[in-house]
């Protein structure tokens, strides 16, 4: 059985918060036309309170080259890139793999602002379509996949992968740290099992430390989603209005600026939260138009938090 055969048996997801299917992105690239083809292993990580892919790099780093060498091998790629967050250093060989230090913000973690930075240019999103796999770096067909993502894909080449997934838990828990657990495991479990299941009143934010869902403790009996981060906050001490302008100044400073909904909502969130003059109709607005018309990911997943700590917790 070649490695595709085994990623479609495996249904592995892509690890980096899209969950899109590596099978099917493997095969896209692989059937795409070019004169060459490139690889890119996106280790940007920059959002907080996500930590597993720095975990998997720290201590499982052979199996992650290994991933790639399997990728570069299948779509007979020219080169593989680790587009790597400024503040990591890789601990071991990456053979033939060029580091490209990540330099910019939040959002030269997306897909094609990755590209656009490895070429040479500022990083912002292009439009898509076309998409990567068809006109990528150097506007050649590119396979993209998360740390995480291609430390599983050598464990299934090797017949190791048990459906599982890393979890970044931290807050206010006991035992802080990254785990490996199945993919389909509750959050509720995964708390428990890891000892991090609080014995105060609290709520969690699931799937990304600042873009992730707001999750009161009833809501819990669900698999994590996104990037696998479940972060604790203390119901009783928690200031609402500090978190709240923790993530309107990572959003703020982390967009890229080239679309007017992005820079200039994450800007009024921004202000009205540090201000703490906030209008709710206003900002009910700005969330409006935030996903309805901003131009990637970023602005789009801007208002999930917000909204979701304003319904269900202040």
């Amino acid at each position: 059985m070649d490695i595709l055969e085994k990623l479609k048996a495996s249904e592995l997801k892509g690890r980096g918060g899209g969950a899109f299917s590596t099978a099917l992105k493997w095969e896209l690239v692989k059937k795409a036309k070019g004169k060459n083809k490139y690889v890119i292993c996106n280790a940007s990580e920059g959002e907080p309170n996500v930590f597993k892919d720095k975990y998997i790099l720290d201590n499982y780093l052979p199996d992650v080259i290994n991933g790639i060498n399997l990728a570069v091998d299948f779509i007979k790629a020219k080169d593989a890139y680790i587009y790597l967050n400024k503040n990591y250093n890789l601990k071991g060989s990456v053979g033939k793999c060029i580091v490209f230090k990540k330099t910019s913000g939040y959002i030269g973690g997306e897909e094609t602002a990755a590209v656009e930075a490895i070429e040479g240019k500022r990083a912002e999103p292009r439009i898509k379509p076309p998409f990567l796999t068809e006109v990528g770096l150097f506007n050649c067909p590119t396979l993209m996949n998360n740390v995480e993502t291609f430390y599983y894909v050598s464990k299934i080449d090797k017949g190791e992968y048990n459906k599982t997934r890393f979890y970044s838990i931290n807050g206010d828990v006991s035992n802080e740290g990254v785990y490996e657990l199945p993919i389909d495991m509750p959050i509720f479990d995964i708390l428990k099992q890891t000892g991090n299941y609080p014995d105060f009143d609290f709520f969690a934010q699931v799937g990304g430390g600042a873009s992730g869902e707001i999750m009161l403790p009833q809501e819990l009996k669900v698999p994590a989603f996104g990037a696998g981060s479940i972060t604790i906050y203390n119901k009783k001490t928690t200031d609402i209005y500090a978190l709240m302008e923790k993530w309107a100044e990572f959003f703020h400073t982390g967009n890229c600026d080239k679309c007017t909904p992005c820079r200039e909502g994450a800007f009024r969130i921004y202000e009205m939260i540090k201000n703490r003059d906030i209008n709710y109709e206003v900002l009910d607005d700005i969330f409006f138009n935030l996903k309805k018309s901003s131009f990637c990911a970023l602005g789009r997943s801007i208002p999930l938090p917000f909204e979701s700590l304003i319904k269900k917790v202040k």
